[in-house]
């Protein structure tokens, strides 16, 4: 039977979620736009759906838009908020450069296209930023500053709430993407004016997405049509999604602090044992302010993909990084940005566990060291 521990690429639809969006694929499958029966129906779904998510993220409701999943969210907050700026004058974008790939094109657009400075602000060699570098970073026509709370490569989790308020020290919105770390750390109470989140990272199905954005933050739209969501997404609305996702956050919110618990010290297990057996093995990330289901490592002198082959062959599947980045030779930017040797990032396996896990991963380390010999052996 094959062990699964590439959840920071999706993750199973859990069974309450089904039962719970059900309803809205069948006999309520309005639209909730309508003004009948069936749509009015839906629309007393949708509008519950974005209470239940706000309240999770200690936020108000109409702060609340559903999407099509993260690369939307994120794509709607970098964009749309600095092009919210404009009239302000501000063009100039802080991110860093172990972002996701869907902030860092956004970035890369708003630099083409509409002229933005974007700055990189640096990471340590753990994937950090600390506030200091953000200050540094900051200008008087500062329109952004999205950030990461956890890395979806090495696990890294920064200090978003300390990043908050530098940046609005100088009258700066933040955009935090949560994507990974939603079901894993606090989503409420950290400053952020904008949070993303992507449903099938939490048991939801796939092209189901979250951006909350504060109502005091003027946010550009980019999709435009009929003017729902408040007239900041357009489109009608999936409802079933909405309702699959709500339930979705809420289970994982209710379990959050006993599985990072419990699911962390698996982890370190884990950890521990594979820099024990396998000579020269790296862990990448920080070594504890770090996601609880993340544990990622450089394995310099081997081929990081062929590992994963050996690893599938021994029922263990398992990643080299961002789901996004599948099948690229380029070496993972993230771990270039940490200062890792091209050569060396090209080694990388990412092991991402799920909740509920609760046998111990002494077998998959001992899975890697036999790949892994196996691979330098070849």
């Amino acid at each position: 039977m094959t062990l699964y521990l590439d959840n920071a690429a999706t993750t199973p639809v859990r069974r309450e979620v089904l039962e719970a969006m059900a309803p809205y694929l069948t006999r309520w499958f309005g639209n909730p736009s309508s003004t009948h029966e069936v749509g009015e129906a839906a629309a007393t779904a949708l509008a519950d759906a974005r209470t239940r998510v706000a309240a999770v993220l200690g936020m108000r409701t109409r702060d609340v838009l559903f999407t099509s999943g993260g690369t939307e969210s994120n794509n709607a907050a970098v964009k749309g908020i600095a092009l919210g700026a404009l009239p302000r004058g501000r063009r100039h974008v802080v991110t860093t450069a172990i972002e996701h790939e869907s902030v860092l094109a956004s970035a890369d657009y708003l630099h083409r296209l509409h002229g933005f400075d974007v700055t990189h602000a640096p990471v340590d060699g753990d994937g950090v930023l600390t506030p200091a570098a953000l200050a540094a970073a900051l200008r008087d026509d500062t329109a952004l500053v999205s950030v990461g709370y956890a890395n979806n490569e090495v696990g890294t989790v920064q200090d978003v709430a300390a990043l908050a308020a530098v940046a609005h020290e100088r009258g700066v919105p933040v955009h935090v993407d949560a994507v990974q770390a939603a079901g894993w750390l606090p989503l409420a109470d950290l400053g952020a004016d904008a949070l993303t989140i992507a449903g099938h990272k939490i048991g939801a199905p796939k092209g189901t997405g979250i951006l909350a954005v504060r109502g005091r933050v003027p946010l550009e739209p980019l999709l435009h049509g009929g003017g729902q969501e408040g007239g900041r997404r357009s489109g009608t609305p999936d409802v079933a999604g909405a309702v699959a996702l709500a339930t979705a956050l809420e289970l994982a919110e209710g379990e959050r602090v006993a599985e990072a618990e419990r699911v962390s010290a698996i982890r370190d297990a884990f950890i521990a044992r594979v820099c024990t057996l396998v000579p020269g093995a790296r862990l990448t990330g920080h070594p504890t302010r770090r996601l609880p289901g993340t544990a990622s490592f450089v394995f310099p002198g081997v081929n990081g993909e062929t590992v994963l082959l050996e690893l599938e062959r021994r029922g263990v599947v398992s990643s080299s990084g961002s789901a996004c980045a599948a099948g690229s030779d380029e070496a993972s930017h993230v771990l270039l940005a940490l200062g890792i040797a091209h050569d060396d990032a090209r080694t990388a396996v990412r092991f991402t566990l799920p909740h509920g896990l609760r046998d111990d991963l002494r077998p998959v380390a001992d899975a890697v060291a036999a790949s892994v010999a196996a691979v330098q052996s070849a």
